[in-house]
């Protein structure tokens, strides 16, 4: 909120310089934003009159004036301004004076010249070039009234401040000229001046028949008609001025009323023009369907949620947001009705923003407005339409429905204390409250606060122990150093950090990426199956609608973006959370009820396996190379690898991966559905592993160096084609062997070769392969003799004909 420092002076005075008004008002939660002068610097620039203006002889666009300036002589001033006329007052330069610095940063000097061939002595002035406005239309015409001679900064008020407020959302007492002065009283004790709004007396007995049929939409309606209006009056030059310097420009005088008032005092008005209106009006909430022309043009389709005034014909007006345009006054204007409504905030909020603008009323009426004044504001608008448009005022209809219900609120002066973190007396309390005028009753140790109808944020204890701490002072406050004891939180040496393992990933050739967790819907049913992701409510764009549950999708959407700008090689990571379905969980400081979020690592590779090669021959990324880097990241535990369906992976290069036991991935090629889909030259291959099981990892175990041999044994076996290696790893370990079998890897796969008369080479059948294993024994005890290291073969041997059916190759 934007307002001139001098406005707020009116209401409230206190002996503050401008930097330190800012400061009182930011420590008492008001934070100043921002503040600017109102005009830049210039000098010597006084109100002058045209006494004569005369065309110039050598040139046809500019004119020799006479100008008044208040030092008995007229001054001769060459002007080319449109507007220069006989008998207006305007700034007038006079030689020697320093104009706002222009484009180059320096102050712009008047002197003594000749403008083809005439003298001129001096400058008369645009509010353009007085860097007051962007209007380079003509001079900056002055009113009647203003004293020739004088200095065009007291005149207009130019050595004011503006003040630019960020308020959070729970101060919308504080969205007003007024109630920021009503703060400043509270903080500095300066007394607050509240303008009397004498009522005017009504010369009509016209009222316009008003009914409210949703008053949990609508607590109190106000409204009186005023006729004989004339809407082309030119709107004051102060109120033009006040309402420039809070960022609003001029409209029209019924408009620039309206929003005056709503600076000034915090309530939204709105005026309609009483002859458009068919019959009386109707505050109700919106059937579907109905349509309505707002007033900045737009056409909005209503529904049963947004609340709505409309007369006996048609829907005139957003409550509490916006008026229609049908209504709207004009310069054919002659009679207006008034309206000031106290709308619930719960009916107004989000109702903006369905619609894609927002107002100043929304803005208002979403965050609270004071129900009790709204018929002294339309006494205050009737005064200033009479002033300013003339007109005959009628009765003020005023309907109370349903108000806010004043709830007490206590504060325990003791737990105040613990909170602020100083002592505070009973006494600080209770003056810290009353000094923002709310009523109060005390008690033993409590103080009991009634909150009043402009503060809807004064709901609970802390609320109040807020309050208190502010108009104490934060500056105050004592500065306490920490008292509970500092331990460190050591992490086990049998887990790495995230921070560890990202820079393992990226050690890996990896480059990590960062993207949203909500993402398109089609992406969670293509991708992960899954057809019931968490929904968003507000989501921010449409493809955006959901909450992902897998990291693939945002991978591919990575390397989309890569791709279409001619990267020859992508590597990218990401370590993120997912959201899954799961009516397990329950609500806690950390989780969200029926909601798991897991942290996941996944990884993406595209292009070569390598940048470059020394021989100059590429060669593209395999489902192979990413295992490896699985196994490197996973390291120095050993995971396995066993075939799965996916439905964003290839069905036949892709696994689960499995680490002591359990499942903690998927790896492989992207599914060739997708891969058309995404238009990619060629499958990218992706893994998507649990974060918490990459960062496990055990502590080593110190061993001593063997002393003595290995023994090692060449076996072939023939199995069946569909024997895995997994299978055959995990038959092997199964044997007996008394604990002498050390290590065991397969070296050698042979398949036979069908022959021309139909049989099959190296003695095996069809469906059949042979596979070579190198086996190694140990003993810390002794050397091992064949006589201990053949039963061991045999029971292998063995164990693989059981459970594989597996033969030793003859």
């Amino acid at each position: 909120m934007q307002f001139p420092e001098s406005w707020l002076r009116e209401f409230c005075n206190p002996p503050l310089s401008s930097a330190e008004l800012a400061e009182t008002l930011t420590m008492g939660g008001f934070e100043v934003e921002e503040s600017r002068p109102a005009a830049p610097p210039f000098s010597q620039i006084v109100v002058g009159e045209i006494k004569e203006a005369v065309q110039h002889p050598n040139a046809d666009r500019l004119r020799v004036c006479q100008v008044d300036v208040g030092q008995g002589t007229l001054l001769n001033i060459v002007c080319g301004a449109p507007n220069a006329r006989v008998g207006i007052k305007v700034p007038c330069a006079l030689v020697g004076a320093e104009l706002p610095p222009g484009d180059n940063g320096k102050p712009f000097l008047i002197k003594l010249g000749k403008l083809r061939g005439v003298e001129s002595q001096g400058m008369l002035c645009s509010a353009s070039e007085l860097k007051l406005s962007d209007d380079h239309g003509g001079l900056l015409e002055l009113s009647a009234d203003a004293p020739l001679g004088a200095d065009v900064r007291a005149v207009l008020q130019l050595d004011d401040t503006l003040l630019t407020l960020k308020l959070t959302p729970n101060l919308a007492h504080g969205l007003s000229v007024y109630g920021i002065a009503r703060e400043l009283s509270a903080l500095t004790g300066a007394p607050l001046k509240t303008p009397a709004i004498p009522p005017v007396g009504p010369k009509l007995d016209d009222t316009l028949p008003v009914k409210v049929l949703a008053p949990e939409l609508c607590g109190r309606f106000s409204g009186r008609i005023v006729r004989g209006v004339t809407t082309t009056a030119k709107t004051p030059a102060w109120m033009v001025d006040r309402l420039a310097r809070c960022g609003q420009r001029s409209v029209t005088p019924l408009v620039d009323i309206s929003n005056y008032v709503m600076f000034e005092y915090g309530q939204p008005t709105h005026i309609f023009d009483l002859d458009k209106i068919h019959g009386g009006l109707t505050v109700r909430w919106g059937r579907a369907g109905e349509q309505l022309k707002l007033l900045n043009g737009n056409a909005v389709t209503i529904d049963e949620k947004v609340g709505v005034i409309a007369d006996d014909q048609a829907v005139e007006s957003l409550a509490g947001i916006m008026g229609g345009d049908a209504t709207a006054v004009s310069d054919d204007t002659k009679n207006i009705y008034v309206e000031a409504a106290f709308w619930w905030p719960e009916a107004i909020q989000g109702r903006s923003r369905r619609f894609n603008f927002s107002t100043d009323a929304g803005h208002r009426y979403e965050r609270g407005v004071d129900p009790s004044r709204t018929v002294q504001i339309i006494e205050r608008i009737t005064q200033l339409v009479i002033d300013i448009c003339g007109g005959d005022a009628g009765p003020i209809d005023d309907q109370t429905l349903r108000l806010p219900e004043a709830k007490p609120v206590t504060l325990r002066v003791a737990r105040a204390a613990r909170v602020i973190g100083m002592p505070v007396t009973q006494a600080q309390c209770v003056d810290a409250l009353r000094r923002l005028g709310l009523p109060i009753e005390e008690g033993d140790g409590i103080v009991i606060v009634t909150p009043a109808p402009h503060r809807f944020d004064l709901l609970i204890e802390e609320d109040l122990i807020e309050e208190v701490a502010r108009l104490i002072g934060y500056n105050n406050l004592p500065t306490t150093a920490p008292l509970a004891p500092i331990t460190a939180r050591v992490r086990p040496e049998s887990q790495r950090s995230r921070f560890a393992v990202r820079h393992r990933v990226a050690a890996l050739g990896y480059q990590e990426t960062i993207n949203f967790s909500f993402v398109e819907a089609s992406w969670e049913r293509d991708l992960a199956g899954n057809a019931d992701p968490v929904k968003l409510l507000n989501p921010i764009a449409s493809q955006m609608s959901v909450m992902r549950s897998s990291l693939i999708g945002s991978l591919l959407q990575v390397l989309k973006f890569n791709l279409d700008r001619k990267a020859p090689r992508v590597r990218v990571f990401e370590s993120g959370r997912v959201f899954l379905r799961d009516l397990s969980v329950e609500t806690t400081d950390s989780t969200v009820k029926g909601i798991r979020q897991p942290m996941r690592l996944a990884g993406l590779a595209w292009g070569d396996a390598e940048a470059a090669r020394w021989d100059g021959k590429p060669q593209r990324v395999d489902f192979y190379d990413v295992k490896g880097d699985v196994e490197a990241l996973l390291a120095p535990r050993v995971p396995q690898f066993e075939a799965v369906e996916h439905p964003a992976l290839h069905p036949g290069r892709s696994a689960r991966v499995r680490l002591d036991g359990r499942d903690i991935g998927v790896i492989g090629e992207l599914h060739p559905r997708w891969r058309q889909s995404w238009d990619f030259a060629h499958a990218p291959v992706v893994f998507e592993l649990d974060l918490d099981a990459v960062t496990e990892r055990p502590v080593p175990v110190a061993k001593p160096v063997p002393k003595l041999q290995s023994v090692e044994r060449d076996i072939a076996v023939v199995a069946a084609e569909s024997v895995t290696h997994g299978a055959l790893m995990q038959a092997i370990a199964a044997a007996s062997t008394g604990g002498l079998l050390r290590d065991a890897a397969l070296f050698d796969i042979y398949r036979p070769q069908p022959g021309r008369d139909g049989t099959t080479t190296g003695g095996l059948g069809a469906g059949e392969k042979s596979m070579a294993v190198r086996l190694s024994f140990h003993s810390d005890s002794a050397t091992l003799t064949d006589e201990q290291v053949d039963p061991a073969v045999r029971a292998i041997v063995d164990r693989l004909a059981a459970d594989l059916g597996a033969r030793l190759r003859g």
